[in-house]
């Protein structure tokens, strides 16, 4: 993977611009450690960092074509994988284009150019690029259909910046890090979800999954140039009746996923994998290796432990049983070669605020952290890696939810209950009357349940559970793709997510919940494609929730942390919080609190979110 950076001005010459451009580009290097490029001309300036991936010679960036009768230049910055790329090559070459290397850039570039923005109903894969047309003075920016990728930008006057992080733009000296009502509301009543476009900062947005935006050059009624934006939806989810059979459904399935997972191992780097023990990393890891194995090659694979797990577990609701023992398991079935990477509270503690600067947001806390850490340490044995995200929205995987009426009747986004929304609790009185987190939340809810594509002649419970399918795609996978870019990318380390492919997304989004969870089982209708390749007890394995560290000296750190800001007069969130009653309600009672999960992500947003108002400058305007 890379990092992308731009600046577009039609107001003023900026060839020569180089300095900030270079601070832009540099604010992403952990994206792409391996090279940088640059392309500048008297109306932009186009920035590259490049993770190498496939064809180290031929893949530099930015790319251009130059028109070889008027001189104008194409130039394309790209972040991402193409992973029909061969395929598309010969079907460009088939119609008369030429190619100088063997990279999906390339093959990018000359899709647009034999396409234009219709070039993105070709592209299987995960993107983000820009791509400055000189021939037509425009900008055309674009994103992969979930938004596996992330790409910002924001226009002020006739000058459009652009970059794969909100980093990038606050390192020009045209944006501030100022944080509005709205902004404000999307960082303290969503945690760390965010509603597709937001930008959080005034006037910084992004471009949402399935989206691009094209800017153009114009002049309005008395000659002045202006620019012109033009957003369009080029894919999106749509509703039709499954009428495939159980068998041809799971065969069906079976071939997708398989077909996803074969053109995602295409690497030029070492390539390794995560396993939790659970169904969705086991199903990847087997398939992986059993085309590792066809190369005489063994799959290296990853967990992540704390210490001292085995004596501080106690089951729970969320979290059934260990993953170690299962990784474990399925890794000697498989044959892989398997470390586990081993995390203590010290390290998470030491470690709390790097979330935050890779999202340049306050983040979910120790969960996240410890993602972290897990992928720092993978990097020391490969560059790219294979993760199992995203099956449990696409597959509707939370059985709590989907099979429950009182969730099924919320009338708002239902992870609202869960810890990392709770941080209202604490804000001051006069904050909360302000910002009016109801208004906020249903005004956001209702938007987004009107472009729901309910299917005619459903039962109302089959309704209920397509909007619950439809909330979790649409707004709770952009979060956990954005986790896992950022977290991986600030170690130069890129993760590949094949259940979120898009011929697979779009088949089973039409399965009903009652197929999806065949067998009385979340997820049946997976297990059953996955028969044979698994263990029958790693196979059958209820769902357990992601690892949370139980030694207490991790909760009563935090509590040391928490108390050292309250301690400290100018720490930006006095402002905004009642630390007062963080103090009484938790601080002062930390070794009266048996079962401190909630408290422990309460405490550990809050100190991100004090972290992130003081390094980043924020100016609350709201």
């Amino acid at each position: 993977m890379c990092g992308i950076s731009g600046w577009i001005d039609w107001s003023k010459d900026i060839s020569n611009e180089h300095g900030i451009i270079k601070k832009m580009n540099d604010s992403v290097i952990h994206r792409g450690p391996d090279a940088e490029g640059f392309w500048s001309s008297e109306n932009a300036q186009i920035g590259h960092r490049r993770l190498i991936v496939i064809d180290p010679e031929g893949g530099k960036q930015p790319m251009v074509y130059k028109n070889e009768r008027t001189g104008a230049s194409v130039v394309l910055t790209y972040n991402g994988e193409l992973y029909n790329f061969k395929e598309l090559k010969e079907e460009l070459v088939s119609k008369g284009h030429t190619f100088k290397s063997y990279s999906d850039t390339e093959v990018i570039l000359r899709s647009y150019l034999e396409w234009n923005e219709e070039c993105l109903n070709h592209f299987n894969g995960i993107f983000a690029f820009a791509i400055y047309d000189e021939r037509k003075s425009t900008l055309f920016l674009a994103r992969d259909h979930l938004g596996i990728k992330p790409l910002f930008y924001c226009l002020r006057g006739r000058t459009i910046l652009f970059g794969s992080e909100l980093k990038v733009l606050l390192s020009h000296p045209k944006v501030k890090p100022v944080l509005d009502t709205n902004g404000l509301c999307e960082v303290l009543f969503h945690g760390p979800v965010r509603t597709p476009g937001c930008g959080i900062f005034q006037g910084v947005y992004e471009v949402p999954g399935g989206q691009y935006i094209v800017f153009s050059k114009t002049r309005n009624q008395h000659g002045t140039i202006i620019v012109k934006a033009d957003h369009r939806v080029y894919w999106n989810l749509k509703s039709s009746p499954h009428t495939d059979d159980e068998e041809t459904t799971v065969q069906k399935i079976k071939t997708l996923l398989s077909d996803s997972l074969k053109r995602q191992l295409v690497s030029d780097v070492p390539l390794v994998a995560m396993l939790s023990g659970g169904l969705d990393s086991s199903g990847l890891v087997s398939l992986a290796s059993d085309e590792f194995k066809k190369n005489q090659e063994t799959l290296k694979t990853f967990s992540m432990t704390f210490e001292n797990d085995e004596k501080d577990f106690r089951p729970s609701v969320i979290r059934i049983d260990r993953d170690e023992p299962w990784a474990r398991k399925v890794s000697e079935y498989c044959n892989t070669n398997h470390h586990t990477v081993e995390l203590g509270a010290q390290q998470l503690l030491d470690n709390i605020l790097e979330p935050m600067r890779a999202r340049d947001l306050p983040g979910y806390g120790e969960v996240e952290t410890s993602v972290y850490l897990l992928f720092k340490e993978m990097k020391k044995f490969g560059t790219v890696a294979i993760s199992g995200e995203c099956s449990d929205e696409i597959f509707s995987g939370y059985h709590q939810w989907f099979a429950n009426e009182r969730y099924l009747g919320f009338k708002n986004f239902p992870w609202l209950e869960i810890a990392f929304a709770e941080t209202h609790l604490y804000l001051k009185k006069d904050v909360l009357s302000k910002l009016n987190r109801t208004k906020f939340l249903q005004k956001n809810y209702k938007e987004c349940i009107k472009s729901i594509p309910y299917l005619k002649g459903e039962s109302e419970l089959q309704c209920k559970q397509r909007k619950l399918s439809y909330l979790f795609i649409k707004r709770f996978i952009p979060f956990a793709l954005d986790r896992k870019d950022r977290l991986s990318m600030k170690s130069g380390f890129e993760v590949r997510v094949p259940f979120s492919d898009k011929e697979l997304v779009e088949y089973v989004w039409n399965l009903p919940y009652n197929s999806k969870a065949i067998d009385n089982i979340e997820k049946g209708i997976l297990r059953r494609a996955l028969k044979g390749f698994l263990p029958e007890d790693a196979l059958y394995r209820r769902k357990s929730g992601y690892p949370s560290i139980c030694d207490n000296n991790y909760f009563f750190g935090l509590c040391d942390l928490m108390l050292k800001i309250i301690d400290d007069e100018t720490a930006p969130i006095h402002k905004l919080f009642d630390t007062e009653r963080v103090l009484n309600d938790i601080i002062s009672r930390r070794d009266k609190i048996e079962n401190n999960f909630r408290e422990k992500v309460l405490l550990d947003y809050l100190i991100q979110f004090n972290a992130w108002l003081k390094e980043y400058n924020i100016i609350l305007n709201f």
